[in-house]
């Protein structure tokens, strides 16, 4: 039990660093402007709808808070890494 508390801790921090990252980089890309801004913020809007459907139904079924959080950063990270090229 104290295991999933200091995971799902671990997570939510890690998680909150990793998205600030990626809005800062989001950030500076919108400020460019042009087709790569653009297509950025559509982007943004379309992936927080469905990351917050997948984590409904995630936890509407039984996943535990820390599955989600796990699930979350994974999608975090993957935009930090493609924000970073």
């Amino acid at each position: 039990m104290y295991m999933n508390w200091m995971k799902l801790s671990w997570n939510m921090g890690m998680l909150a660093l990793e998205s600030q990252k990626v809005i800062a980089l989001r950030l500076a890309k919108l400020s460019i402007g042009g087709k790569g801004g653009s297509q950025e913020a559509t982007d943004m809007v379309s992936e927080k709808v469905a990351a917050a459907g997948q984590a409904a139904v995630s936890l509407a079924t039984g996943r535990s808070a820390v599955a989600v959080t796990k699930q979350y950063r994974k999608k975090v990270r993957s935009n930090l890494r493609r924000l970073r090229k």
